[in-house]
């Protein structure tokens, strides 16, 4: 069940899909232009290194580029990862992003888990730093956490970064639906990676430019021999010709980021708005996605209306009954709004 993710358009056809968070916008034009205009190139093997793409990256990022690693997703880097650090023991929050424990546990790691309470309103308390013991090799943390939306602060994140230094452990921070939070440079940590050789940040263009199917994220690190390790367990050609010139084009597309993060700002607040006037239970996310609370046998009564949303039930800490929606353009928030309008008048009756 861990397998399950969001974005499953392929068995629920015809379905409008709120279950995959990315860019409302949709996939920008310059990146389908840059992946028709590297059909010529797919004769040839992929270019090692991707020197181009890791400039744009660290001209984009104002970073070294030597600080720069790519994959075939950031879910790749994940797994790349915990196989050039070989943990034993590991931290993540429960929930979170199931791929973190996914890549433990095929490694034979200790996976240890700090739940995320509902009466905290899933956010984590002083006691988590008593878990950060100098037996933890690696940390986990997604902020904002999905499937929660809710953020962590840079103090916090701070004072964790510093403590897994003092003990040895390297900290993973996934930031990468940080594109949709108001203030983002307010909550990352990326000021820290120069000085911090524990420290290994996680970014994607998946969500940023809505190009899931690309498969293309990246990584910043300043602790250089630890990439290299990283390098050395990594496949060759692990990024496509379509990814890599997909890549460089996106990284222009400021003003269609711009347009999306606006977007996505106004629709969250009228979601929440709407959500809260009918009754339904909702957490105070900050990102692209809403978390909440509904009846148990909600995605199927949105199934059958042709709204597919994600059932969190899969997520180490939850049961039935909470769920994830993504921010999406207006007319299409209109249209969950009112089969959940139906639904919770079903309910009433």
């Amino acid at each position: 069940m861990k397998h399950v993710h969001g974005g499953d358009v392929y068995h629920h056809a015809g379905c409008l899909d709120f279950s995959a968070n990315c860019n409302p916008l949709g996939t920008p034009q310059g990146v389908r232009q840059a992946v028709t205009d590297s059909l010529d190139e797919l004769v040839n093997y992929p270019q090692v290194g991707y020197e181009e793409l890791k400039m744009a990256i660290a001209d984009y990022e104002e970073v070294p580029k030597d600080q720069v690693i790519c994959g075939n997703g950031a879910a790749e880097l994940i797994y790349t990862l915990t196989l050039a650090l070989k943990p034993k023991n590991a931290l993540v929050f429960a929930p979170t992003f199931a791929e973190y424990e996914q890549a433990l546990e095929n490694l034979g790691a200790s996976v240890s888990y700090y739940k995320l309470k509902k009466e905290r309103g899933f956010q984590p308390g002083e006691d988590f730093f008593g878990c950060l013991t100098p037996q933890v090799d690696v940390v986990f943390l997604c902020n904002p956490n999905n499937p929660t939306g809710l953020l962590l602060e840079k103090s916090f994140l701070q004072s964790v970064l510093e403590l897994c230094r003092k003990n040895h452990t390297m900290l993973v921070v996934d930031e990468c639906f940080l594109d949709f939070v108001e203030e983002p440079e307010r909550h990352s940590l990326k000021s820290e990676i120069s000085s911090h050789s524990n420290l290994f940040l996680l970014k994607a263009f998946t969500k940023r430019y809505a190009m899931a199917g690309i498969r293309l994220g990246y990584g910043l690190c300043g602790n250089l021999e630890f990439l290299e390790q990283m390098g050395k367990v990594t496949q060759p050609w692990n990024l496509s010709v379509i990814a890599q010139k997909a890549g460089v084009a996106a990284l222009k597309e400021k003003d269609y980021v711009r347009q999306g993060r606006e977007m996505v700002f106004r629709e969250l607040r009228w979601m929440k708005e709407e959500f809260r006037k009918l009754g339904i239970p909702i957490y105070d996310s900050q990102a692209n996605y809403l978390f909440f609370e509904g009846p148990k046998d909600l995605w199927e009564r949105c199934e059958r209306r042709g709204i597919l949303i994600r059932d969190c039930s899969n997520y180490t800490g939850l049961t039935k009954g909470y769920y994830r929606v993504a921010v999406k353009k207006h007319e299409e928030n209109q249209r969950l709004l009112q089969i959940l309008r139906e639904i919770c008048g079903e309910e009433k009756e």
